[in-house]
């Protein structure tokens, strides 16, 4: 089948993939005077009397908007909020399919990082939480940075999804190789807001884990290693050097790649060989994420000897897809009247995804998408954290 012609005649003949719905009836002069005028008024006053029972008397407790400026979409690139919009309206069903969440796509006509923070303050009181989606780095930190004061959660699932799903992962890969993570070596190539979030949050694991290990993390991108003396490093990279690259390596990714555990690609297709993959350390560890092409395809990998093997893809065993996490991420904010997503949230959820699975094994280090118990799994860990 060719997915995309077929995704185009299914959208052309729906018009879309999600509508509203009411839930009151709307037949009878009553049942309107109840919905609209007169009666809405009631709420309206007792809401602006006290503004908490908008949380109560509202879609608010149990709404998402998705918000994106199109600037980095998918595989995609920069190809603007309207062109994203078939995007954001998947992910609003899979809010609403996973997670029971209503979920409404927000495409902003502008990628100025200021006007993008201050049209989401001023939308958010009709909203649960926002979810930040395919903006591009490094504005996207600095937008989800300004965004955490609103009293509802803020979550840019490009960096966080990617990473607390990557992490599950990890944790089983680790359990079938007897390894800890804390002390793998570690190599990422993509320093963009996937492969920081990764490191960042692979470094408060092992914290949280009280055994910090002798472990490496190594982060790369097109230039190659992330180290102290590329004077091209902006904010955030530079930042990552206090927990990134201790013995300052330089080199290309396949150079860094040499004698270590663990390959996470979050870049381009085609990237590695698999004389890559062999100079690795023993049992190496393949999670080539890029899309829709990995950096190295499962059956290149296994000729290098690879041990566990995940990418983006859900053709091929181990998908890592960010909507393992999202729905159950903000079902339990939203339940717990959370006001932010924070580190042990984060930490909580790939916990739980990963302890989801059962009895892992190498094709099946994370359970299946389409696995409904999953994203009431993670709220409940979530709400709990």
């Amino acid at each position: 089948m060719d997915y995309n012609q077929e995704s185009i005649r299914i959208h052309q003949e729906l018009g879309g993939k999600i509508q509203i719905q009411g839930k009151i009836p709307l037949q009878t002069t009553e049942d309107l005077s109840l919905a609209y005028t007169p009666g809405v008024a009631g709420p309206c006053l007792a809401i602006a009397a006290d503004p908490a029972l908008g949380r109560e008397l509202t879609i608010k407790k149990n709404s998402v908007a998705v918000v994106t400026d199109g600037s980095a979409v998918l595989g995609l690139g920069n190809i603007g909020p309207l062109a994203a919009l078939p995007v954001m309206e998947g992910k609003a069903l899979l809010f609403k399919e996973l997670a029971n969440i209503d979920a409404y796509p927000i495409c902003l006509g502008t990628q100025d990082p200021a006007e993008i923070i201050r049209t989401v303050r001023n939308i958010a009181p009709g909203f649960g939480g926002i979810n930040l989606e395919d903006i591009a780095a490094p504005h996207c930190f600095f937008i989800e940075r300004e965004l955490q004061d609103l009293g509802i959660p803020v979550f840019h699932d490009d960096q966080h999804g990617t990473a607390i799903v990557l992490l599950a992962a990890l944790i089983n890969a680790c359990t079938l190789t007897s390894r800890r993570v804390s002390r793998l070596r570690i190599a990422i190539n993509g320093a963009g807001a996937a492969g920081l979030a990764i490191a960042s949050l692979l470094k408060s694991y092992a914290e949280e884990s009280g055994d910090p290990g002798q472990g490496e993390i190594v982060l790369c991108d097109t230039r190659g290693a992330i180290h102290s003396a590329r004077a091209d490093l902006n904010a955030e990279k530079k930042a990552a050097l206090s927990f990134t690259n201790p013995n300052d390596r330089q080199g290309s990714i396949q150079e860094i790649m040499e004698a270590m555990d663990v390959f996470i690609g979050v870049s381009q297709a085609n990237l590695l060989s698999a004389a890559d993959v062999r100079r690795m350390a023993t049992d190496p560890l393949i999670f080539a994420l890029a899309n829709p092409v990995p950096e190295i395809l499962p059956h290149i990998a296994e000729q290098g000897g690879v041990a566990i093997m995940a990418t983006g893809r859900s053709d091929f065993p181990n998908q890592v897809n960010n909507a393992l996490v999202f729905p159950g991420i903000f079902r339990g904010a939203l339940d717990a009247n959370k006001h932010q997503i924070t580190t042990a949230m984060k930490l909580a959820a790939a916990t739980a995804l990963a302890g989801a699975v059962g009895q892992p094994s190498a094709g099946r280090i994370l359970p299946s998408v389409l696995d409904r118990s999953v994203a009431q799994i993670v709220a409940r860990a979530v709400a709990r954290a």
